[in-house]
């Protein structure tokens, strides 16, 4: 989600730690969930956790809906990243998936 990043930097000053910082903490939040999901024992806790990112992986499309509505980001940019978050949802979704059937 370094993406992002790059795109947060060409918000408008006052943006930067609003509605950016948001956007920063859900991307950052997505790998983090995944991570401490690994470290957990049971298959179920690791499932919760990617629900959990999962979850982040939504607020930042949400959040980057709402960066394009106000011209934050421009229609390519909404395009290439809503493909990106589409591509993790589907890893994603898979991943639990593939955990819940061992259960």
């Amino acid at each position: 989600m370094g993406e992002v990043y790059r795109l947060v930097k060409c918000f408008p000053q006052d943006e930067k730690f609003a509605l950016g910082d948001q956007l920063r903490r859900a991307a950052v939040s997505v790998t983090s969930n995944i991570a401490e999901g690994t470290g957990r024992q049971s298959l179920k806790d690791q499932a919760h956790f990617i629900e959990l990112s999962y979850g982040s992986l939504m607020e930042v499309m949400s959040q980057l809906d709402l960066a394009l509505d106000l011209n934050y980001i421009n229609k390519e940019e909404h395009q290439n990243m809503e493909r990106i978050i589409e591509e993790q949802a589907r890893i994603l979704s898979g991943y639990r998936t593939s955990l819940l059937s061992k259960l």
